[in-house]
């Protein structure tokens, strides 16, 4: 029997990538959006897709959008890595993940799929892998887009404890084709364009767009209430990921570590500089905080559990690399 489906963050870069998928079956898909959202990413797909008008944060308008509805995907959340957005952060990622349990509880919902992020589990202080037991330690550098994201997974605990299934999936940094507002992605255009001469000292674990949205759809089917699962890849330093995009898009190597206190001495005197469109804008003390450290991550748990595939970082990046050079993206 036909589901019908309800996803939230539709338009954004796992969002898309996972309606498409969703769209390929026989389910009915819903997806919640604003009026002024824009559906490029999603245009090629609209006739087969149902437009829900509504916004997380406003708890009134999700009740006649959840009418109805069997599962709910909520991917929607506020990605920001500095430190000037706090208010909205706190509003969008823990105010609206409370508003759609309590409103999917009320709706009587089935089954629901909680996005989150590896900045929720923690981090890999010694350089060691950490999985889903370790305990939230990113309170240690103050990332306010990691304790929104943290406060979220608190709030799915609750509607558990309130009845609600539901499960958590925690995305590592995600590459891949349909990255238009550069996320992870901002990195391989920055160093094609010469914006970034050097590179932080930690490591990310990198993984695939696909990846994740078929995990996730498999974590909607086999994964287990109140579980969560990490969906990572292959973890990399900072200088691996350069010189691989390097070799990739044909750009010169980044030749220059940067530590920490040497960027907060560069970026005092960057602030003076007028011309700074020249280096990039993920150039920002909160995120080279965090590019610091080692966002190192196990995903044996998704691999045994949610069937998760493996592919090199060089895969993920080559894709999204071809996908943004055939669109004209990267100028």
């Amino acid at each position: 029997m036909n589901k019908k489906i309800l996803v939230t963050g539709a338009t954004g870069f796992i969002g898309s990538s996972l309606v498409k998928k969703l769209a390929s079956g026989d389910d009915e898909i819903f997806i919640l959006v604003r009026k002024n959202s824009d559906l490029t990413s999603l245009s090629d797909i609209l006739p087969k897709l149902h437009l829900v008008y509504g916004d997380i944060t406003n708890r009134a308008t999700l009740d006649l959008a959840l009418q109805g509805i069997d599962l709910v995907y909520h991917s929607a959340g506020l990605t920001y890595m500095g430190d000037k957005k706090s208010a909205l952060l706190y509003k969008i990622n823990v105010d609206g993940t409370r508003n759609i349990l309590d409103a999917s509880l009320a709706a009587g919902v089935k089954r629901f799929i909680h996005v989150s992020s590896i900045t929720a589990v923690g981090i890999a202080f010694d350089k060691k892998p950490v999985d889903e037991s370790v305990l939230w330690n990113f309170e240690t550098i103050s990332l306010e887009y990691a304790r929104t994201k943290h406060l979220s997974e608190i709030e799915v605990a609750e509607a558990i404890k309130k009845g609600l299934d539901c499960v958590i999936v925690n995305p590592a940094f995600v590459f891949g084709a349909g990255d238009i507002n550069f996320n992870a992605g901002r990195i391989i255009k920055d160093i094609y364009n010469r914006r970034l001469p050097f590179y932080p000292l930690g490591g990310i674990c990198v993984v695939d767009v696909e990846i994740v949205a078929d995990a996730i759809m498999t974590a909607m089917e086999k994964g287990k209430t109140g579980e969560r699962y990490i969906l990572g890849g292959e973890n990399v330093s900072y200088k691996q990921l350069a010189d691989t995009i390097s070799r990739i898009t044909g750009a010169p190597k980044v030749h220059f570590p940067l530590p920490f206190w040497g960027a907060k001495i560069l970026k005092s005197g960057l602030d003076l500089y007028k011309n700074k469109n020249r280096i990039s804008k993920l150039f920002n003390m909160s995120m080279f905080r965090v590019a610091s450290h080692f966002l190192y991550f196990d995903s044996a748990k998704a691999t045994r559990e949610l069937n998760l595939r493996y592919e090199t970082h060089e895969h993920s990046i080559r894709r999204a690399y071809e996908w943004y050079r055939d669109k004209n993206m990267l100028r």
